[in-house]
This record gives structure tokens, C-alpha cells and sequence, in this order.
């Protein structure tokens, strides 16, 4: 498949391209039909590959836990929330089944070591480590077994953070790719941290990323410039939608937008342009475009040229602009009627 080969391409620094994912998260609100209806708009908007979240309430959740955002009426607690956006794996299987059927690479982020298991079953391609779990180390442990890539969002993480996880995939001799992320919905633009990109790559070695919160495409396409190899954003059908993630999420048409704008910086930043090879190709155009000297008045043969008697016009295609003060006190060496274009030969050298 084009998108995996892909995926495990940038992980081992063999292409130097953007791989994007669109995270559906709990944008479906735990319908099966929306969690489908999202597979197939990623697959129109040309992402390379769709990720949910794996929540298995009884593994992850306590009635300790309270809400993020609460705004669930039918859901007393938070545990009731994940309990509603639990899929069967069966279901599981048919999304992962749509998802590669459209070509796009199936991700899912665990959140208990039992939804890895159920993952593992689905064959899935790579970890998405939220940054909420990324000091979970028996779970990035359990992930790290599969001997499957770990792409880590260091949302909450400090850089000892992410050099205990690092040390995680290494250990187990695994590709991996750390994403600047900052744990804010929406996120502003102040605390996108577009630093931490360079700064990754400088630090790892490894292919850096940004999971965008801030609801909009501008930081992912500044995030390719600067050489961000992943782009994960939260993906919404509509602004109108309700759910906690829908203000930091882009629509479907922004989803366009940033995959056609990634493609378009892509080729900018990889095709070398020599200055002296354009402007020589550009010759024709610099000669319509320049200007060059024209006789503003009537001049008679033998009078000394002046500021006042040379208009600088264009076409290009006579005495250069450039060359002004350099005939300024030359003599004329024959009569020019206002608007004629000035010629070396007619000037005394």
C-alpha cells in the first residue's frame, strides 16, 4: 500500500516527505456509521491515513476520573463517556477494513494495555502514543514488544519525558518519531512551539512531527517548512458539530486545503532554484519588463546631455537604466526627436 510504504519510509529517513494523518478521535461520539463516514471523507481529502482512539472503560477509567469538558447529558460520568465509545472488535475489524480498502493506514491510540492487545489482533502498522501516556511506561513497554514503530505526541512532556521514551524505543531497536504537541484545545498560537521542531530533529535524530490543536491549517503548513515529517490534526465534519475537540479540529474542506498546501511546499522546498540560471532563462522577460533611455524632448546634435533630457522608459531594449550617469555630459552625435529611444552609437564615448 502507497501510504504505508510511505509511513515506514519517513520513519527510517529514507523520504524526505509529510505524511498526514487525520485524527478522528471521539468526533464520531461513538456512532460506527460516523466513525465510517469520517474513513471515507480522509480518503476524498487525501490524507495518508486515519486514527481513532481505543477506550476500553473498564481498563482505563475510575469513578475517580472527572471530565475534561463536561457537556454529556447522558453521560453521569466519565467512565459512561468511554463506556459509549467503545467499538467490538468485530466493528474494530470493519473499520480497519474500510480504512485499507480506501488505502489510507489504519491508526488507533491505546489507552489500557488491553487495548493494545485488541489492536495487536487488528494488525495494526504503528503506535500513536498519546501525550497523556507517554510516562505510562509499562504501556509504551507492551507497545515496544510488537516491534512496531512508536510515533510519541509530548503534549505534557518535558524533555526528560521524552528521553525516558525514547529510551523505550531504542531499547527495543525500533523507529520512531516524536511530535511537538501542546495539550491545549484550542491551542493558541503563542504555545504552538514551532521551535520544538528543529529542536527534536536536533536532539533524536529522528523524524519530527506536529499534532496540531489550534483548529486551523497555518501550523501544520509552518511545521513543513521546517522540515515536520508528520502531521496529525483533529478532523470535524463541521464547526457546528458538538463534541470537546471540535474547536481545535479543522473541517474536511480545511483538510483539503492543508493536504494540497503540504504538496505544493513539498515541491517548493525540494527543488533547488539557482538565481543566475533563472535570471539567464528570464531574459526575454527582464528586457519587456526593463527600461532604458528615451530623449524627453527634441535634442540637437552637439549639445551635452542632461538629467532633464532622458526619460527612462520601457522596453529594456535600448541604452540600460543602470547605465544613466554615465552618459550624463556626453555629446550627441546627431539630432533626436522627443520619445526616440536613445542609442550608444549617437553618443560620444
Amino acid at each position: 500500500m502507497k501510504n504505508l510504504e510511505l509511513l515506514n519510509n519517513i520513519l527510517s529517513n529514507n523520504e524526505d516527505s509529510c505524511f498526514i494523518i487525520a485524527e478522528i478521535g471521539q468526533a464520531h461520539d461513538g456512532s460506527l456509521g460516523t466513525a465510517h463516514a469520517y474513513i471515507d471523507a480522509v480518503a476524498r481529502a487525501g490524507a495518508n491515513a486515519v486514527k481513532f482512539q481505543t477506550h476500553i472503560a473498564e481498563a482505563e477509567s475510575s469513578h475517580l476520573e472527572t471530565f475534561r469538558v463536561k457537556g454529556f447529558p447522558q453521560d453521569a460520568t466519565r467512565y459512561d463517556y468511554w463506556k459509549r465509545m467503545e467499538f467490538t472488535f468485530a466493528q474494530w475489524q470493519d473499520l480497519v477494513d474500510h480504512a485499507t480498502a480506501k488505502g489510507l493506514v489504519f491508526l488507533s491510540t491505546p489507552f489500557s494495555i488491553e487495548a493494545v492487545d485488541l489492536l495487536e489482533k487488528l494488525n495494526i502498522q504503528a503506535w500513536k502514543i498519546s501525550s497523556g501516556e507517554i510516562e505510562n511506561i509499562p504501556l509504551l513497554e507492551k507497545m515496544a514488544q510488537t516491534n512496531k514503530p512508536l510515533l510519541f505526541s509530548s503534549g505534557m512532556s518535558s524533555w526528560k519525558n521524552i528521553d525516558d521514551a525514547v529510551a523505550i524505543a531504542k531499547k527495543y531497536h525500533l523507529d520512531y518519531s516524536i511530535f511537538q504537541c501542546t495539550t491545549s484545545y484550542p491551542c493558541p498560537a503563542d504555545k504552538i512551539g514551532l521551535n520544538v521542531i528543529q529542536e527534536i530533529q536536533s536532539r533524536y535524530a529522528c523524524p519530527s512531527g506536529l499534532s496540531d490543536h489550534s483548529g486551523t491549517i497555518y501550523s501544520g503548513l509552518a511545521a513543513v517548512t521546517l522540515g515536520a515529517r508528520f502531521l496529525e490534526l483533529h478532523l470535524t465534519f463541521s464547526k457546528e458539530c458538538f463534541g470537546p475537540d471540535v474547536s481545535s479540529s479543522i473541517t474536511l474542506e480545511q483538510l483539503q486545503q492543508l493536504v494540497d498546501g503540504v504538496g505544493f511546499l513539498l515541491k517548493a522546498r525540494h527543488q533547488i532554484v539557482d538565481k543566475d540560471q533563472i535570471a539567464s532563462e528570464m531574459q526575454e522577460l527582464k528586457t519587456l519588463f526593463g527600461k532604458s533611455m528615451f530623449a524627453k524632448r527634441d535634442l540637437k546634435k552637439g549639445s551635452k546631455l542632461q538629467e532633464s533630457d532622458i526619460a527612462l522608459k520601457k522596453p529594456g531594449t535600448g541604452i540600460p537604466a543602470k547605465h544613466f550617469s554615465k552618459v550624463l555630459g556626453k555629446v550627441l552625435l546627431k539630432d533626436y526627436t522627443a520619445g526616440e529611444q536613445l542609442k550608444e552609437i549617437d553618443i560620444e564615448h
